[in-house]
């Protein structure tokens, strides 16, 4: 009989979500080709100003883990978010006719903000735990997300590079990683902790389906 493990207590309690976010409009627009390119490139977008405070985020992680191997991972990744942000710039923005000028005069979109503004409370004030929580399921759902979306595949040939991104074995390697640092430390945490990590956890899953929901939209601010 398999163990059950902390990882499975957490994918469960989001299961549903990730269901909605394959069911999105924006998810099927990408591997049908019927997605606007103009969501797309907000999307694009919206992701690098993301990904510039997730690696922020990552540093906080960083400075509480509890080992140095841990430390020195959460660095790395912190590191890999920036190049994989300035990548978009010589990659997708080049597409686009787009300068490094014109993505940081694009406004942050109110999703996009409320997301990262927890991200950077979660994991400057909670414990380790709770941080590991809100930072999970960026590299959990994108890598499950761009899984499914290899396997699907896409006629557009703009989709598909941005979906082996994210699909491929490299990024596999990385969120297997933060798995096996989950379940190594979720026997140590008390209850507070664990339902804490799990509150969290819930919580950045809904925003990863809101972020979506924002590109697709093109969210903008209201007034």
């Amino acid at each position: 009989m398999r163990v059950q493990h902390f990882t499975d207590e957490l994918w469960a309690s989001v299961e549903d979500i990730y269901k909605e976010i394959l069911a999105h409009p924006f998810v099927g627009g990408l591997t049908d080709g019927s997605l606007d390119q103009e969501a797309f490139r907000f999307y694009v977008v919206q992701d690098a100003h993301y990904l510039r405070e997730y690696a922020r985020a990552l540093s906080l992680l960083a400075a509480r883990a509890p080992h140095e191997d841990d430390l020195v991972m959460f660095c790395k990744h912190a590191t890999g978010a920036i190049e994989v942000e300035r990548s978009l710039h010589e990659g997708f923005f080049s597409d686009f006719g787009m300068t490094r000028a014109d993505v940081e005069a694009t406004s942050v979109a109110p999703t996009n903000l409320a997301y990262t503004s927890y991200l950077l409370r979660t994991c400057y004030s909670g414990s380790f735990a709770e941080g590991l929580g809100a930072v999970l399921p960026c590299y959990w759902i994108y890598w499950e997300v761009g899984k499914a979306l290899i396997e699907r595949g896409s006629p557009d040939p703009l989709y598909r590079r941005w979906i082996d991104t994210y699909g491929g074995e490299e990024f596999g390697a990385i969120v297997s990683d933060v798995l096996a640092l989950t379940t190594r430390i979720a026997d140590g945490l008390g209850p507070a902790d664990r339902s804490a990590a799990l509150h969290h956890f819930g919580v950045t899953s809904r925003y990863e389906w809101m972020f979506w929901d924002m590109a697709y939209r093109q969210e903008e601010w209201p007034v």
